[in-house]
């Protein structure tokens, strides 16, 4: 019980807060190059992965420069890895404005244009820019330690949810913007989105989707844990079952939330995650019309050279 509790850190955010505020605003500079991407159905283009490391953003191919930016949060710094070379700036003590000044001028170097946006977005109170934001901040190398944690581990549990799924889904990875961890499946039935949200959500919003994820929360609503909601949302969440002690739906919010503290009490929290995201499916199956048969058999593992052929196409048949 112990060591499967030390695995899975605990976490107050409160306390994280300051590094929260910090990384968030770090990872939108990098973030804003995949706004030139080619656009994928609910902004699946844009996800950060989580590595061994850090938060790596994908690979851009902009006016003949192919680079990557990795935040790694482990070392304490922000590498611009490009085909022409490499930049890396520490990471100690510090304005967001400074960090941005400094990025522009080491992605100029390996002839990278700057993020054509500087606008801060989805912080609540945040400064309108990075140019503003003369806020100072210091680096905290065991609570950026333990924010990894977490979302690695988040991260194992919600890849496993989705491997079955026959649908679209993008990468599980986090969202710069409110900077959370999403993995989302996606049912080829166009919705119209409320006219009055931001057109990054109205984009989000053009089909019906299911989202399930991990974020740290924010000051103005400081959840830390797993949530998961269905778009549109259907009517009678409040008779579902969400498959692990202490998730509950929250009808003010619009979420169904497991907080971290009682994701981590669990026997497996991995598996917690797991059981978390079936039972949101379910229950848009039942709630919402959502289709059976976008599900494959959940296997651990194919191990080729070592499961007999006939093994295989048995587990194949069992999830049709």
């Amino acid at each position: 019980m112990s060591e499967r509790l030390n695995a899975w850190p605990a976490l107050d955010h409160e306390e994280l807060a300051p590094m929260i505020d910090y990384v968030n605003r770090l990872i939108q500079v990098a973030g804003k190059y995949t706004l030139d991407e080619p656009f994928e159905v609910g902004w699946g283009n844009i996800v950060l992965d989580v590595t061994p490391r850090g938060l790596r953003t994908p690979t851009f191919r902009h006016g003949g420069v192919t680079f990557t930016v990795h935040h790694r949060l482990l070392d304490g710094d922000v590498v611009i890895e490009a085909d022409n070379g490499t930049r890396t700036l520490p990471l100690s003590h510090g304005s967001v404005a400074d960090f941005y000044t400094e990025f522009c001028e080491a992605a100029a170097e390996l002839g990278i244009h700057r993020p054509h946006s500087s606008l801060i977005c989805e912080i609540p109170d945040a400064p309108p820019t990075f140019e503003d934001d003369r806020t100072e901040y210091d680096w905290d190398p065991q609570a950026a330690r333990r924010m990894w944690e977490a979302l690695n581990l988040a991260a194992g549990g919600l890849e496993a949810w989705q491997a079955p799924f026959l649908g679209h889904r993008p990468r599980v990875g986090v969202m710069w913007g409110g900077f959370d961890l999403s993995a989302t499946r996606w049912r080829a039935k166009p919705t119209v989105p409320p006219a009055n949200r931001p057109p990054f959500q109205q984009n989000a919003q053009l089909d019906a989707y299911i989202s399930v994820g991990f974020s740290f929360g924010d000051a103005h609503d400081p959840h830390l844990g797993m949530y998961a909601y269905i778009w549109p949302q259907p009517d009678g969440l409040e008779n579902c079952t969400w498959g692990v002690e202490g998730a509950e739906w929250h009808p003010d919010a619009g979420l169904v939330r497991l907080p971290w503290d009682k994701l981590r009490a669990t026997a497996d929290p991995q598996q917690a995650i797991v059981r978390f995201g079936d039972a949101v499916y379910q229950a848009a199956v039942q709630t919402a019309g959502w289709p059976t048969d976008l599900m494959g058999p959940r296997v651990d593992g194919w191990y080729m050279s070592k499961t007999p052929p006939e093994e295989i196409v048995g587990k194949q048949h069992q999830g049709n």
